[in-house]
């Protein structure tokens, strides 16, 4: 869904690790994954701002990143 979005905008794919990176630094809840390895042969490599934005963009889009914001509101409020 999210990365179907992001392709037909923008133009460009997303891996899904990306989105996840970007999901956790914005406190939205991830998910583990069942085929998840316990160490990465590879280290990770991080998103560039580009392809970040379209995400953000696309978790906007979804309203995923209205409930962080809501989210945040009711923290502060309490």
């Amino acid at each position: 869904m999210i990365k179907e979005y992001i392709e037909a905008k923008y133009g460009f794919k997303v891996h899904t690790a990306y989105i996840a990176e970007v999901k956790r630094e914005s406190g939205l809840p991830i998910y583990d994954a069942p085929n998840a390895v316990e160490e990465l042969k590879q280290p990770g490599k991080h998103p560039m701002a580009e392809k970040v934005e379209a995400i953000k963009d696309a978790l906007k889009h979804f309203e995923i990143w209205n409930k962080r914001e809501e989210n945040e509101n009711e923290i502060k409020n309490i």
